[in-house]
């Protein structure tokens, strides 16, 4: 029997739910082959809650974050984000879902390499409703500096907070990571996930952070460890970390 992802939380006073799954299912079809991708995961986050996803690779993490970001639909069972339900949403609701709630952040950064970083920022801003303006979001990823220098010019670790600076540009409720620090070292992964925890303690964004790799969860409040398309547990962090804090 799965674990319920709704385990008992650090911070009682927040107790929102922004997503909502139940029996969530994914199945690909690859000819004759069904191939299990999730198998009936049930959870929940909360708002402005740290929340890590941590499992080896094909165990699910990258469908279900998919899923809860509209880049997917589920074989059966239901995805809720807020009052949207996810699963039954058009192709035009799901778009309209991404653009105005979500911010998303993938192991490699799709920078355009003509654009300076501003400019890769103000592509984001455009197209929202409310958004921050392109420098304060790279201020916040430490990059206000660096406003006029193209990808080319800056490491992979700056390329990484330049696509979170320009996730978070469009203010959006959720920030879903995946892998944010697989193409990265050591020390420019801790940078990285600094910067993630400052976006979601300072603005209040929920972030949902996808990972193998086992240290990054003593950052989070909450750990669920996937295994096999489940969720094999959950655990609240009781005495959770900062970035600088840990090694791997």
């Amino acid at each position: 029997m799965q674990a319920t992802a709704s385990a008992p939380r650090p911070d009682p006073s927040v107790d929102v739910p922004v997503f909502v799954a139940r029996g969530l299912t994914k199945i690909y079809t690859m000819g004759e082959v069904q191939v299990h991708a999730l198998r009936g995961v049930d959870l929940e986050i909360y708002a402005s809650e740290f929340v890590v996803l941590l499992g080896p690779s094909g165990c699910g993490k990258s469908t279900l974050l998919n899923i809860l970001g509209g880049l997917d639909t589920p074989t059966a069972g239901s995805a809720m984000f807020r009052d949207h339900d996810l699963t039954h949403a058009s192709e035009a609701e799901l778009t309209r879902y991404r653009r105005q709630h979500v911010g998303f952040v993938f192991q490699f950064y799709n920078l355009i390499p003509s654009l300076t970083a501003v400019e890769n920022v103000t592509l984001v801003t455009e197209m929202s409703q409310q958004p921050m303006r392109p420098q304060d979001a790279l201020a916040l990823v430490g990059l206000g500096d660096r406003l006029n220098h193209y990808p080319s010019q800056m490491s992979g670790g700056e390329q990484q907070r330049v696509a979170i600076a320009r996730a978070i540009a469009k203010r959006p409720d959720v920030l879903l990571c995946d892998e944010p620090t697989g193409a990265l070292d050591f020390a420019t992964g801790k940078i990285v996930l600094e910067a993630i925890a400052r976006i979601n303690t300072e603005l209040g964004t929920t972030a949902a952070v996808i990972t193998h790799n086992a240290p990054i969860a003593q950052i989070a409040d909450r750990v669920m460890r996937m295994a096999d398309g489940r969720v094999a547990s959950v655990e609240a962090n009781r005495s959770k970390l900062r970035p600088e804090q840990i090694s791997w």
